[in-house]
């Protein structure tokens, strides 16, 4: 299910063909009838961040969830169960991940105007969906007993969201927050947000090409396959222009992400609260 969704959101950036609308149907179909998402929702969300990654009030990614993500939204919860979680969240995040990614944001940032969060589902999109859950249900009910159809789902359903956290966390988490007010162009917008995880053809498939997430970034409808070689390209002209590129080990990712939820309410927005940030402000 994992390598259907980024095969699906290959072809929703248009990776996979010359044609726009093959691309779109083939995400379509990837992403509602095999990973059984609903592709016209994920495909604004997704959208929304790649015009403004890790931008405070408008990055869905960063949204209030189950995960607090800017030290706005741990100062909301420092009681109770809410309190005791935000505190111990980065440990918690990878068996989280599903629902630290189900909100998205709603607010409109003068940088990046906000485009359609919630469009309409389109009964084609919807028939997908619905037909490829019954029929699942169906074929786990038919082989299985109840209580092990039961338990075969919630296992997947949680292999799924590890797997897919495990993908998506090392790019942006624990990287900074750009604040609501600040202005960065282009290039500095896409890369002092984004962390690469060093790659070889396993991490490469296991990740889907998301750990060449700055290339990805720059260039989101490049083919994966092609995200390795423009990498030494993107790496000389970041160090020509004196922009930092972040790229670690994969377990390494881990660690810093795990090491900044827990303490997301002192790290978020290094470098851009010091003196040098007002230079990036336009």
């Amino acid at each position: 299910m994992t390598q259907f969704g980024f095969l699906g959101h290959d072809a929703a950036h248009r990776q996979m063909f010359t044609s726009a609308s093959w691309n779109a149907w083939t995400a379509r179909i990837l992403a509602g009838g095999f990973a059984g998402l609903s592709f016209a929702w994920w495909r604004a969300k997704h959208n929304m961040h790649h015009k403004g990654p890790n931008l405070e009030g408008y990055d869905p990614d960063i949204g209030p969830g189950a995960i607090a993500f800017t030290p706005g939204i741990v100062a909301q919860r420092t009681t109770g169960f809410a309190g005791w979680f935000v505190k111990r969240q980065g440990w918690l995040f990878f068996p989280a991940a599903d629902a630290g990614r189900a909100q998205p944001a709603r607010r409109e940032h003068p940088c990046c105007p906000r485009q359609d969060v919630h469009p309409a589902v389109a009964p084609g999109r919807l028939f997908l969906v619905v037909t490829r859950l019954t029929v699942y249900v169906g074929v786990l009910l038919a082989f299985l007993p109840l209580g092990k159809a039961l338990a075969f789902f919630a296992v997947q359903m949680a292999v799924f969201g590890f797997c897919l956290g495990a993908s998506f966390a090392p790019a942006h988490k624990g990287m900074p927050i750009i604040p609501a007010g600040m202005k960065l162009d282009f290039l500095r917008r896409q890369v002092m947000v984004s962390r690469n995880v060093k790659g070889n053809p396993v991490v490469d498939w296991a990740m889907g090409g998301l750990n060449y997430q700055i290339e990805h970034h720059l260039f989101p409808s490049m083919p994966r396959c092609n995200l390795r070689k423009a990498q030494p390209y993107v790496k000389a002209h970041c160090e020509r222009e004196g922009i930092d590129y972040m790229e670690v080990g994969l377990f390494t990712s881990y660690g810093i992400v795990i090491d900044y939820l827990n303490n997301v309410g002192i790290r978020a927005r290094d470098p851009f609260d010091c003196p040098l940030s007002a230079q990036l402000r336009g």
